[in-house]
């Protein structure tokens, strides 16, 4: 299910980016100032890392040397990224990335969701990272969205992504070397009106839409800025702090208001 999840959502996104040429993909979106380019880019970029991790371990170990050595040297991954692929133009990029998606998603139905793979950190299960794949092409896809002002239609698939924001509570305190409180009992509304749980009969509370869940833990809305409410200290500052993706403690946008 989760491998259809994530083809949906890169589906999505694919026809969404396709009405834009050249110049548009040379915008600035609000993610640290990336274009939309750099956006795409980064998809194809991790699937690639995935599939080689997945496919030729081996060869995916002594990548991650080379990257390791060149953000020795104070450059950042997403320097690496657009040196490596600067020749690509928006077709060939767009095309690249189709089809490594696309290959992706028949890896997550066609092998053992509990098989192990590689990564710069821990390994991790082909279920964990389809399900964080599925997470960056929603958040990233946000960006893309925001930048040309389309509201983005709803589905429920994002109940998976909300499944990792609330999975990562605990590290989203430890990655900034805090205690975290215990859980909160969360209830969002899906966007078909069903309603899921986690957590239940926690003594404090995060409620509300769950697209706007999964906003605040991909840190794409400040919670100030969605409908989401809060019973209890802890509650309120996991949702100010919330961080479902790995990497350097990012603090999100800040309220417009």
């Amino acid at each position: 299910m989760l491998g259809q999840d994530f083809l949906a959502e890169c589906e999505e996104l694919d026809a969404f980016v396709a009405q834009y040429g050249e110049a548009d993909f040379a915008r600035r979106t609000d993610f640290y100032g990336w274009t939309v380019r750099d956006e795409v880019m980064h998809l194809y970029f991790v699937d690639i890392l995935m599939l080689t991790s997945i496919e030729r371990e081996e060869e995916f170990l002594a990548w991650v040397k080379e990257i390791r050595a060149y953000q020795a040297t104070g450059r950042e991954l997403s320097d690496y990224m657009r040196e490596r692929y600067r020749d690509l133009t928006r077709d060939t990029l767009v095309d690249a990335w189709r089809e490594t998606y696309r290959r992706f998603a028949r890896v997550f139905d066609e092998r053992d969701p509990k098989t192990r793979m590689k990564w710069f950190g821990p390994d991790m299960s082909l279920l964990s990272a389809a399900s964080a794949r599925q997470m960056e092409v929603f958040a990233h896809g946000q960006d893309i969205y925001d930048l040309f002002g389309v509201e983005r239609a709803p589905t429920d698939r994002v109940r998976n992504i909300c499944e990792l924001g609330v999975r990562t509570l605990g590290w989203t305190f430890k990655n900034r070397g805090l205690e975290p409180p215990p859980a909160p009992e969360v209830v969002l509304t899906a966007p078909s009106g069903a309603v899921w749980r986690w957590n239940e009969g926690g003594a404090e509370c995060v409620a509300g839409p769950a697209v706007d869940f999964a906003l605040v833990v991909t840190q794409r809305r400040h919670v100030d800025d969605t409908d989401i409410m809060t019973r209890g200290e802890g509650a309120r500052r996991w949702m100010e702090l919330a961080q479902c993706f790995a990497g350097e403690p990012s603090e999100g946008p800040p309220p417009k208001g």
